[in-house]
């Protein structure tokens, strides 16, 4: 098991109750993992089916892989017009 840090923004941030969290994953992870990682931490419940997950600045699918050091972020959805 390896220790990540995932950076949280706007509304994430307000759920969660901070500006980042850690979270306990095995090795090797997969997104997947990280989001029901992050589902069990108080307010993780409240998130939506498909969240945005960005490893190392970019948009990662549940079937990526999560390497330890990489950085992580749950972004919220992005409104365009």
């Amino acid at each position: 098991m390896n220790r990540h840090t995932v950076r949280l923004f706007a509304r994430y941030a307000e759920l969660f109750g901070a500006e980042q969290v850690e979270v306990m994953l095995p090795t090797p992870a997969r997104v997947a993992d990280l989001i029901g990682a992050l589902r069990a931490l108080p307010g993780g419940a409240s998130l939506p089916a498909r969240p945005f997950i960005a490893v190392n600045m970019a948009q990662a699918t549940p079937d990526d892989v999560v390497h330890p050091g990489d950085e992580l972020a749950l972004l919220p959805p992005l409104a365009g017009g």
